[in-house]
């Protein structure tokens, strides 16, 4: 099979690799669109996320749609020919952390793209039976990829434990902060304010969702709920200024490893704060919020590239009013995208 390769020096390629076969309990996915990540495009420039370093060429790719193509031993074969999202875990069902529902905290979780476990920028994958979400005929290939950032949002909202009525901010307008927004709108959240330095993706964030946006210096009425999608301090700090006593903070955003906060604010507004690391239990929610439209996630494709496109594809973040990037490995599914699409390379 063909896939592309991110090496420790930070170069990408295309190779021909040996297929993955299904083990006992997996199914083996023939990829059809896969999403462009901020991790991905985090490797790609420092070669490294925290502890986790690329330090043998890897598979990047996490948001990944496809077709079941074999089974392993113990997976009915009536599978086969399925459409599904790939819920881009590998959790050991044995640790405390799994047993308590918490799979996703999982201490020997193996994640796709996260060093040293290869990803889904690749013809075929594997992955456990379970964790291949069923997605019917009227949800895109493209949307099913995209169940993996919309969990992030729909993670986000839980631990923001806010309800129809309540309000939020959102530091960040980028795909995430997007994905929250659609996440909160769905919710029945009466405020969604958006906080984005960028004018254009502030114009972005009310046609997904955002009720108000705001310049980070602009000022706006407390708020139930802050969720950073940004990773950038001041924008956390300030967010936290904004959030109502006995209200939540939830951090998303990837920045820097340490970072000062107002601590005496969080202890006499007794702020709950917390962060938001993967998720669980999430597809269910994700297909029931697409399935209604209540979340477009088709709209958030703004550009599409071929396996061999790929620096093209995870440099695409830096192209103005790009939202998200699809990579479509195998070269049938990239040509049929291009002739329906006219602008996969745009």
């Amino acid at each position: 099979m063909r896939a592309g390769v991110l090496h420790p020096d930070l170069s990408v390629g295309t190779e021909t690799r040996r297929s993955p076969r299904p083990a006992p309990g997996d199914v083996l996915v023939a990829v059809r669109a896969v999403g462009v990540c901020g991790s991905d495009t985090h490797y790609l420039r420092h070669g490294r996320i925290g502890d986790y370093v690329v330090r043998e060429p890897l598979v990047l790719g996490h948001e990944a749609s496809g077709v079941i193509v074999a089974v392993g031993d113990g997976v009915s074969p009536d599978r086969i020919g399925e459409r599904v999202s790939i819920e881009p875990q590998r959790p050991d069902p044995t640790t405390a952390e799994s047993k308590r529902g918490d799979y996703h905290l999982c201490p020997r979780m193996e994640f796709y793209a996260t060093p040293p476990i290869d990803g889904a920028f690749a013809e075929y994958v594997t992955i456990g039976a379970d964790f291949a979400h069923p997605v019917p005929a009227e949800v895109s290939d493209e949307a099913a990829a995209l169940f993996e950032p919309l969990s992030v949002g729909i993670a986000a909202l839980r631990k923001a434990t806010v309800a129809a009525g309540d309000s939020i901010l959102i530091a960040g307008a980028g795909p995430i902060g997007l994905m929250i927004a659609q996440v909160a709108r769905a919710s029945g959240l009466a405020r969604i304010v958006v906080s984005e330095p960028d004018e254009q993706r502030r114009r972005r964030a009310q046609d997904f969702g955002a009720t108000e946006v705001i310049a980070p210096d602009e000022e706006t009425d407390p708020v139930d709920a802050f969720v950073d999608a940004s990773g950038v301090a001041a924008a956390v700090r300030d967010g936290m200024a904004r959030v109502r006593p006995g209200g939540h903070v939830v951090l998303v955003g990837m920045g820097s490893d340490t970072m000062e906060l107002p601590v005496t604010l969080i202890q006499n507004r007794e702020l709950v704060m917390t962060g938001v690391f993967r998720y669980s239990n999430t597809w269910p929610t994700a297909l029931a919020l697409v399935r209604t439209g209540a979340v477009d996630l088709d709209a958030m494709v703004t550009a599409r590239f071929g396996l061999d496109e790929l620096t093209d594809a995870l440099n695409a973040d830096l192209r103005p009013g790009n939202i998200k990037a699809i990579v479509y490995p195998g070269i049938s599914q990239w040509r049929a995208a291009e002739q329906q699409t006219g602008e996969a390379r745009r």
